[in-house]
């Protein structure tokens, strides 16, 4: 099936595409969470692809990076491949950000989208962490569940973006899984609090069992409190994050005897947290989750020599009041439960050119983070 996108997000009143158009008409506010009942016929993965390739054909050709393997993944189960990405909201790019080095026509919604749509694509990942999502419902829900994945949006209370004329709506954090691969068991959205205050920051949180191994995990995506002179209050949030984490992944509703009795030995379920935490890696909230009892660990650091070092930046913008190159993105995963098979490179100075990001190759001022994943057998189950 030929996906329209050109009809696509192309206006601010949510009018759906082609594709969309074959969904049943739910409103955004009751959709935040979807249902796995979106009638919809199958895109090819592969036609999209092209079609992203032919609608960028005048722009220059998207960062090529590559995977840096650093296990072998069991040969028991397919590898779960993550991607966590600050899209970089249309209205705030177009209406607030300020990004001086970066020409107004590059940011233009019906391309822009292509390019986004292209890296997803590229790397087909079985989960997707998306934070700044202000086209959730007239682009990616829809294309998206076309491609096999079931999805769910959580809105910030008072998103930046409705102060932009012409918006289109509230951005916020997504979450999408394959269907094919994974079954979900119970989702939660949270409003992050700071000092027993509710704050204007989201999280998601999904419980998902692996149909190839039966496995039981939780996968998380948030975005904390951006700008400095806010580190105490993202370092409260993640608190508060924490604290949710450990709550759900306790919970002792799972039917797999392996996963019940690891949350009776207090381990609690697998966990793997995407987000743009706006912190780097000097912050409290850094050192709250490197430090957490859910035994977290960071995944990008594996691209570093000694594997303790997070990379030198997965921002680069340059805005009216100078450049600004920091590392506030990340993949955090439980060590003790997962192995890191695969991290996807970064791309580096020169091939981020000297405007920096975003740009007419590539979409937002954030890079992605792809990460391949594979479970670890306990000890306790070898016996």
């Amino acid at each position: 099936m030929a996906v329209d996108l050109y009809q696509m997000g192309s206006g601010s009143s949510r009018l759906f595409g082609t594709l969309a158009q074959t969904l049943s008409s739910t409103s955004p506010a009751q959709a935040h969470l979807d249902p796995d009942d979106y009638e919809c016929e199958p895109a090819d993965p592969e036609l999209l692809l092209r079609e992203c390739g032919e609608a960028l054909r005048n722009r220059p050709a998207r960062l090529q990076r590559s995977f840096i393997s650093l296990r072998e993944h069991t040969k028991h189960a397919q590898p779960i491949r993550v991607m966590q990405w600050n899209i970089l909201a249309q209205a705030l790019g177009e209406g607030k950000d300020g990004f001086v080095r970066c020409p107004l026509e590059a940011l233009n919604w019906a391309e822009r989208k292509y390019l986004i749509l292209e890296e997803i694509l590229t790397y087909r990942p079985d989960i997707l962490c998306l934070q700044e999502v202000d086209h959730y419902f007239d682009t990616f829900q829809p294309v998206l569940s076309s491609l096999g994945y079931q999805s769910s949006f959580c809105p910030k209370p008072w998103s930046p973006c409705l102060d932009v004329e012409n918006n289109n709506g509230p951005d916020g954090c997504a979450l999408f899984f394959s269907r094919e691969r994974f079954l979900l068991v119970s989702i939660t959205h949270l409003r992050l609090s700071a000092m027993m205050l509710k704050t204007n920051q989201v999280a998601i949180v999904v419980t998902l069992r692996c149909r190839e191994t039966g496995r039981l995990f939780c996968i998380a995506v948030t975005h904390l409190k951006a700008r400095s002179g806010w580190e105490g209050l993202r370092s409260a949030q993640g608190s508060n994050l924490l604290q949710n984490l450990h709550r759900i992944t306790m919970q002792s509703t799972v039917a797999e005897d392996q996963d019940a009795a690891a949350v009776l030995e207090g381990q609690g379920l697998p966990l793997i947290v995407c987000g743009d935490f706006n912190a780097e890696p000097s912050e409290d909230v850094y050192q709250r989750f490197a430090s957490s009892p859910l035994g977290l660990d960071s995944a990008y650091k594996w691209l570093s020599s000694d594997g303790q070092s997070e990379p030198p930046y997965t921002s680069w913008k340059i805005r009216p009041s100078g450049e600004s190159c920091h590392t506030l993105d990340y993949v955090w995963y439980s060590h003790d439960r997962f192995g890191v098979d695969a991290v996807l490179e970064l791309p580096n100075e020169d091939q981020i050119g000297p405007d920096r990001l975003p740009s007419f190759h590539y979409p937002s001022d954030h890079l992605s983070l792809v990460c391949d994943f594979s479970f670890l057998e306990q000890p306790h189950r070898l016996l």
